[in-house]
């Protein structure tokens, strides 16, 4: 288990630098104007200067990646429900990613934009986890249509 951890931590840094980058670009497009916004302006502000909130934003992308990957090991523990695999990643995406996005500002800093945050984090989580469950809800009766094919 602890090979698995430092296996997956060490892939998911990286994965979270890149996955990071593509969302700067994807809001980019999105924003539409033809610049390339890199950082939240906040953190700009916050930190100095554009080079240090791209750098700090980019280690905590890297925090981010390594955190989701080294949990996504909970789904690998047979023993536990699916619930209770659930419930701990859950608690522990909310733990990796909240403090991360404030320090890099992705959310207002108010009661209005923490819980706005966690609202939104919420609906992400469920219709992710719904999502993965019809996916795996149907390779499973793949899978048990296959056995049951070359049984008979």
């Amino acid at each position: 288990m602890k090979k698995k951890l430092i296996q997956r931590g060490l892939l998911g840094f990286p994965l979270g630098i890149a996955i990071g980058y593509i969302i700067t670009i994807i809001i980019s497009i999105c924003i539409g104007d033809g610049f390339f916004y890199p950082v939240n302006p906040e953190l700009i502000n916050t930190s100095g200067n554009e080079l240090k909130a791209i750098l700090i934003q980019t280690a905590l992308c890297g925090l981010m990646g390594t955190g989701f990957a080294m949990a996504s090991v909970i789904w690998d523990i047979d023993s536990w429900s699916l619930a209770k695999q659930s419930g701990v990643y859950f608690a522990i995406a909310c733990l990796v990613m909240f403090p991360i996005s404030y320090f890099a500002d992705w959310m207002p800093h108010s009661i209005v934009g923490v819980l706005s945050y966690i609202g939104i984090f919420l609906l992400i989580f469920v219709v992710v986890w719904l999502i993965e469950y019809f996916v795996w809800k149907i390779k499973v009766k793949k899978m048990n249509e296959k056995i049951k094919d070359s049984e008979n």
